[in-house]
């Protein structure tokens, strides 16, 4: 069959669709009542007998029961011409499941809205430290974070620890909110193929990065990875592994480990890099909930305070006629 274009193909379908139900719906019809014209011998066998001990008889349907079933094709009928269910018919009441969403989310905007806004204007330090901003706070954080960053905050491989002060993008009020609106993308590119470093030379590297944060290490190795490091890895996490936080580049001299510390695990990320997504909240929750679930996550323990303001510089004041 030959569709033009995909006018045609939806077309095709629809059709498809409403010949398929109205048929069914037809079928059903008709087969009760050619049922009403069947002959029946009550109290006689068929001859279809199961497990020796259960005959059929030939008795006609009770009334009730095969007038339950003219209803509910009467109902399917009502149902299709008022409701969704032939193709692109919309039906008399024009329901749909995205309009029947919105007006629930609406009705919950206008019933719970100003809950959530009445500490949209006050400052994230202040809002973590309200009991009942930090309750709903916490609601709002099982229900959208904890699946990633588990229940406690306390993170899982590949998920960061919202409670341990070590933050990839920063963690002061503005940073988090910045990452909960906009979410995040970090990505380690891959080293651990030619022309970049062969097998031995990912772990000479390796070891040379274990010993910059303490962890054991093969000092042959990580002599030879110092060697490498500027030209493989400085770039991103700086000449003295110490990273960049504002573009999301890890500290590779603290003990905080993503991907976890053993040396397999360290060995595949620099071999085969790594790619971690922070989805983007702020269109989906809306500002007032992003400002509760800021102050939540901020007072985890982990926090960072606000860079404060640069104190003004004082403008001399004119020379008097005396002074000139």
């Amino acid at each position: 069959m030959d569709f033009n274009n995909t006018g045609d193909l939806v077309g095709f379908w629809n059709l498809f669709v409403v010949v398929i139900v109205a048929v069914s719906v037809i079928a059903c019809g008709v087969f009760l009542w050619t049922q009403d014209f069947a002959k029946h011998k009550p109290g006689e066998v068929t001859g279809h007998v199961w497990d020796e001990t259960l005959e059929e008889y030939s008795n006609p349907l009770p009334n009730w029961w095969r007038w339950m079933f003219y209803i509910t094709v009467v109902f399917s009928i009502v149902y299709l011409a008022l409701y969704p269910g032939l193709g692109n018919f919309g039906g008399q009441f024009g329901w749909t499941m995205r309009g029947q969403y919105d007006a629930e989310m609406k009705a919950a905007e206008a019933q719970y809205g100003p809950k959530f806004n009445q500490f949209l204007k006050q400052d994230i330090m202040a809002v973590a430290a309200n009991p009942e901003a930090k309750e709903m706070g916490a609601r709002l954080f099982q229900t959208y974070c904890a699946q990633c960053h588990g229940g406690d905050a306390g993170g899982q491989t590949s998920f960061p620890n919202l409670k341990d002060g070590d933050w990839l993008w920063g963690g002061t009020p503005e940073k988090i909110k910045e990452t909960l609106i906009a979410g995040r993308m970090g990505i380690m590119t891959p080293m651990g193929t030619k022309p970049d470093m062969n097998a031995e030379q990912v772990r000479d590297v390796v070891h040379y990065v274990r010993s910059l944060s303490g962890l054991s290490s093969d000092s042959a190795r990580a002599q030879r990875g110092q060697e490498l490091y500027p030209q493989a890895c400085a770039a991103c996490h700086q000449p003295d592994g110490k990273g960049m936080q504002a573009a999301g580049y890890p500290n590779l001299t603290d003990k905080t480990w993503l991907y976890s510390s053993r040396e397999e695990s360290m060995i595949e990320t620099v071999t085969k890099g790594r790619q971690n997504q922070m989805p983007a909240f702020g269109e989906f929750l809306g500002e007032a909930k992003i400002h509760l679930l800021t102050a939540y996550v901020w007072g985890l323990g982990g926090g960072v305070k606000p860079d404060a303001p640069a104190p003004e510089t004082a403008v001399p004041a004119a020379p008097t006629e005396e002074q000139k």
